[in-house]
């Protein structure tokens, strides 16, 4: 059995990304500060969240969508035209802000590349992943690029059988426990942890760390020699 194809995630794995977000939040927080205090305001935009997942999915709009309904809610549904219009200025700003690799990504995919193939997989709205993926410059060291709805089991079966060899011969690598690593190993890959110093509390979750196939790094230039030395122990 050989290692063939490496799956990376995109946010918080290549480039920034929740701290886009948690900006953004305090922004809304304090914006809303009439109507409720921190602790209030950020377990109701917690649940509208989570309500809306399945409907708008992930990403900046579904994020701006879920402010708006949270103020709506807060301001007993009447939140003043000037709230929403600095929501929505927001949204445009995070849609707009550029984009800034991790540390050593460039590195680790360049030397990744020589040796498998890359496949990025990322949840989010298309147009703003697509727009991050090029704006990044390493779009040209991938095979594919998926931005899908969800990540599950499923999802990493697919993905590795249209785009490489199977999911036994796959890496998946990201910053999400419950996304990038859980269903990876569910499917049959290798997985590996790269956490980002803030996690979104939506991806949170327990990592196998038993499991013969899961592997944590403290930070992804550290990728391909794992993979490496993980590749001579299958053999």
């Amino acid at each position: 059995m050989t290692i063939t194809t490496v799956g990376l995630d995109a946010d918080d794995t290549l480039w920034h990304n929740e701290t886009i977000f948690r900006l953004t939040h305090a922004r809304f927080v304090d914006l809303l500060a009439d109507h409720g205090d921190e602790a209030t305001i950020e377990a109701r935009m917690a649940d509208t969240e989570r309500r809306n997942l399945r409907l708008y999915g992930y990403g900046v709009k579904g994020f701006t969508l879920s402010m708006i309904e949270t103020a709506m809610e807060l301001c007993d549904g009447g939140a003043p035209p000037e709230v929403v219009r600095e929501i929505l200025a927001a949204g445009r700003e995070m849609l707009g802000h550029p984009v800034e690799t991790l540390p050593g990504v460039d590195e680790a995919l360049a030397k990744l590349s020589e040796r498998y193939r890359l496949i990025l997989i990322t949840k989010g709205d298309l147009m703003d992943q697509e727009r991050k993926v090029a704006a990044s410059g390493l779009g040209d060291l991938f095979a594919a690029v998926e931005i899908v709805s969800e990540k599950d089991r499923g999802t990493y079966d697919r993905v590795f059988a249209r785009h490489g060899t199977g999911a036994d011969e796959a890496v998946m690598a990201g910053n999400s426990v419950k996304s990038d690593v859980i269903p990876a190993i569910e499917a049959g890959a290798f997985a590996v942890h790269i956490p980002y110093h803030v996690t979104w509390a939506h991806e949170i979750a327990e990592p196998p760390v038993d499991h013969p196939r899961f592997g944590l790094l403290t930070t992804i230039a550290d990728l391909p020699a794992w993979i490496e030395k993980t590749q001579m122990n299958v053999d």
